[in-house]
């Protein structure tokens, strides 16, 4: 997108969460007590693979019509009960006047496929080598039409826009974690831009799902055995282990929340996306190249890093290298890769990521590291700045600045 001249201000002032770790922000925000937070992992289920699945959660406090909830997939329900935690914290819930003016830019996948249906195909594939005749062969007769219309990736924003009430414009994005980045780019944007004054925005993803697994272990992404934390997943071979997450943000333009009283969590002050070949060194050259785009003045001194990372390898040693270069040029990165705690929620990460900087910052601190090693160091002081990383396992490279906003100037 074009550059903005006198952008409006950002503000942060209303987060959804739901992952392995807790069903609200609330549960969330233990891991800014300075305590350690053990991650809540699966390690049984799917085995060789751990994955994060999502804690117990009341969807009735959010989606209070058991016909909605009949007719939506777990993904569907993960994204529209966050959204509306969302809402709820950011005091839009129930304001018709201000939710006809709330825009949607939200990040899905494609919906829940048929297992069974996949299975009969990869069965069938290894008796014959010709993959085209096979999907000729079974997929007509397998797949049900009004079952994939009812999987259409925009049914996400549909459900929030009926159960919540949002009835401004609606945006989708797929794609995996670029479409996490693109969500919260459009909204940012947006609103800076003057096109619009307040925006929900977030994605959501159901990651216990065997077609889910089948698909990226097809593609060599998973990890197996034991949970590890994502850098030392990287370095023993590299993987994801998947996390069910929905994650949703309110974001507004800082005079439309003042007139309203609401308060801020913080301010992203700047975002920029990028999507590279991913040949070999380009993440690290994109993320540098990035972070020089973002425009915003950062001190020299300890940085605090909320990293996106996945654990695929070699991506997120590129990363790693990104954050080695930011030492040489005088910061001190005291990074936490948030995905050790709450598992890689593809098109939900990145929204994660940014709902846990703007809770860092409402707290004063980082969580604690999740590794005794050179990687994720102890943080002492107050911290006014977060940098957040979203590095796709595939593709999609981003960096979000979020900034503290002071009493003075809230």
């Amino acid at each position: 997108m074009g550059r903005i001249t006198d952008k409006r201000e950002v503000w942060i002032t209303g987060i959804g969460l739901a992952s392995s770790l807790g069903a609200d922000t609330e549960a969330h925000g233990a891991l800014f007590s300075g305590e350690p937070v053990e991650a809540s992992v699966n390690e049984d289920r799917y085995a060789p693979y751990p994955l994060h699945p999502l804690a117990e959660i009341d969807f009735g406090r959010q989606i209070p019509k058991k016909s909605d909830l009949r007719q939506m997939e777990a993904w569907q329900r993960i994204g529209v009960y966050a959204a509306g935690l969302a809402l709820t914290d950011a005091g839009v819930a129930g304001d018709s006047a201000l939710l006809d003016r709330t825009h949607l830019a939200v990040a899905a996948g494609s919906g829940e496929r048929d297992t069974k249906v996949d299975c009969d195909v990869l069965e069938r594939l290894d008796q014959r080598g010709d993959a085209a005749v096979l999907a000729k062969e079974v997929l007509p007769g397998a797949l049900r039409p009004t079952l994939f219309l009812a999987q259409l990736s925009n049914m996400l924003a549909g459900n929030i826009s009926i159960v919540h009430s949002v009835t401004g414009s609606s945006r989708t994005f797929m794609g995996e974690e670029m479409a996490g980045l693109a969500a919260i780019e459009n909204a940012f944007r947006r609103i800076q831009a003057g096109q619009s004054d307040i925006v929900l925005a977030g994605g959501a993803l159901n990651a216990e799902r065997e077609d889910l697994l089948l698909g990226y272990e097809i593609g060599h992404n998973l990890w197996r055995g034991a949970h590890r934390p994502v850098w030392a997943r990287a370095r023993e071979g590299g993987g994801f282990t998947p996390g069910s997450v929905g994650a949703f943000l309110v974001l507004e333009e800082r005079s439309h929340a003042e007139a309203r009283g609401a308060a801020p969590y913080a301010k992203i002050s700047a975002l920029e996306t990028e999507r590279t070949g991913r040949q070999p060194g380009d993440v690290t050259r994109a993320l540098s190249e990035l972070i020089a785009r973002l425009g915003v003045p950062i001190p020299t001194g300890p940085l605090p890093v909320l990293s996106g990372a996945s654990g695929v390898a070699p991506i997120t040693e590129e990363e790693l290298s990104f954050l080695d270069d930011l030492t040489a040029d005088g910061h001190a990165p005291i990074t936490r890769a948030y995905g050790s705690l709450i598992g890689h929620g593809v098109e939900a990460h990145l929204p994660a990521g940014i709902a846990f900087a703007a809770l860092a910052l409402r707290h004063g601190q980082l969580p604690p590291p999740s590794e005794a090693d050179d990687i994720e160091l102890p943080l002492t002081g107050a911290i006014d700045r977060v940098l957040v990383t979203g590095v796709g396992h595939w593709r999609g490279e981003g960096l979000a600045l979020l900034e503290r906003v002071s009493e003075k100037t809230a």
